[in-house]
């Protein structure tokens, strides 16, 4: 499944980036930054795939490099806004991890052709780019550590390092990126329910509580 595709489950794919031309480059920047690495795509592979000129490119985006960070920046907003989301939300520190593990693995597998370049492609970043970009990694990370210290404070986990097991969440959860199959036998939000369970195991806490709290899970 190619970008254009995946991001179908949205009312209005990309909608943060206009005109529709500047649109059409940047999906068709994920599409090749996928299938072939940064680094072994061209500008003018981006603008044949867009249907496009090679010079056609240069009016919306200065260098290859500015599209990976237009298209980076947009994933890790978005995967901080789910987190914080979740981290803000109702409900026990379980509850909320839960919630948190579920969306964002559910992304994940949902737009897994853009998040591989969103996560995967960050050393390709100019210098300046990639702080900022680290940045807002580090935010998600908070947001992930802060729910689970909220459950070692309030005694629904077990975990001796928050820090340790913070990363191994997120790792866990990007890693879908890398694996998911749309034409497998798990749907996006299966495999985002069946992450959530497997944290929750994880850090000690009690899934069948959370799902009875929530209901079941369509």
């Amino acid at each position: 499944m190619g970008a254009a595709e995946e991001t179908g489950v949205e009312e209005q794919p990309w909608g943060e980036v206009s005109p529709d031309a500047a649109r059409r480059l940047l999906i068709a920047a994920v599409e090749a930054f996928a299938e072939r690495g940064y680094h072994a795509t061209t500008t003018r592979d981006i603008a044949s795939r867009a249907g496009m000129s090679p010079a056609a490119l240069y009016i919306h985006y200065k260098t290859k490099e500015e599209l990976l960070h237009r298209i980076s920046r947009i994933g890790h907003d978005k995967a901080l806004t789910i987190l914080r989301t979740a981290a803000d939300g109702d409900g026990c520190a379980a509850d909320r991890l839960a919630a948190a593990v579920r969306s964002f693995v559910g992304w994940h597998a949902a737009h897994h052709t853009t998040a591989r370049v969103v996560q995967y492609e960050l050393d390709a970043l100019g210098e300046e780019h990639r702080t900022e970009i680290v940045a807002l990694r580090r935010e998600s990370d908070a947001a992930v550590r802060g729910i689970i210290n909220d459950g070692v404070r309030a005694g629904e986990f077990d975990v001796p390092d928050v820090s340790g097991t913070t990363l191994a969440v997120l790792s866990l959860c990007i890693d879908v990126a890398r694996w998911f199959n749309a034409a497998g036998h798990r749907t996006p939000d299966e495999v985002g329910a069946l992450y959530a369970d497997l944290v929750l195991r994880m850090v000690g806490a009690n899934p069948e509580g959370v799902q009875k709290r929530q209901g079941p899970q369509k």
